[in-house]
């Protein structure tokens, strides 16, 4: 038996976290085929890599099925209800940074706090005879923020695609997406209301507290976190 490592398994996210985990002396790297979702580790015995989707390791990390896993804060807390009681936060790892924010059509000159938009909300409803809509591929996390901000009269619709463009395309008037500098947001004519911060997110390394380990596992994961610091 070996310690789990669930690592993205493509694109800058991979990359940045193989850099990561190689300045402290453990060197990631993915079989030879890009089609294989398979890899190894050199510099510590005992720890196999396991390439997946950033998306699929917080519910690895909370069945057991991987010991530890890199993914983002948004991820874990979307995913995972009561996050806390299945995976502990080993280490933020300084990129990734991005925000999940509420947005709005920049054109709503009167709307720009939490309020304006339940008051909009409320009206919009007896104007059109339905809620307001919001795209978004956050549920869990946009519903319980709104609701505790008192927002009432929304509904939250599915994006699973270009979210920005929702607002544009008619299929929502507003969205709740992640973004880095909000180009995209200004690109298509969105604004940031200025209490519409949900979550600050990054790359983290995550334990899962429902994994089983041996003890030859414990002493593994004793050794890879002294040597990660």
């Amino acid at each position: 038996m070996s310690l789990k490592l669930g690592v993205p398994s493509k694109g800058r996210l991979m990359e940045k976290t193989f850099s990561w985990f190689e300045k402290r002396g453990i060197t990631l790297s993915r079989s030879e085929s890009e089609r294989e979702y398979a890899g190894k580790v050199d510099g510590i015995d005992g720890v196999s890599l396991v390439l997946m989707s950033a998306g699929e390791i917080p519910r690895d990390l909370a069945s057991g099925r991987i010991h530890l896993g890199v993914t983002g804060t948004d991820l874990v807390q979307e995913k995972l209800p009561r996050w806390e009681q299945q995976v502990e936060e080993v280490s933020l790892l300084g990129f990734g940074q991005a925000d999940l924010i509420i947005a709005t059509p920049a054109c709503w000159v009167d709307v720009d706090t939490l309020d304006d938009l339940d008051a909009v909300a409320a009206a919009f409803r007896k104007t059109h005879g339905h809620r307001l809509r919001i795209a978004t591929k956050y549920h869990r996390l946009v519903r319980e923020f709104l609701s505790d901000a008192g927002v009432s009269d929304f509904t939250l619709v599915d994006s699973q695609g270009a979210t920005e463009g929702t607002v544009m395309n008619e299929t929502a008037e507003g969205i709740a997406d992640i973004t880095s500098t909000g180009e995209t947001l200004r690109a298509n004519h969105l604004k940031i209301l200025s209490d519409g911060l949900i979550l600050k997110s990054q790359a983290t390394l995550w334990r899962s507290r429902i994994a089983k380990y041996s003890a030859a596992e414990k002493q593994v994961l004793t050794d890879l976190l002294d040597r990660l610091g």
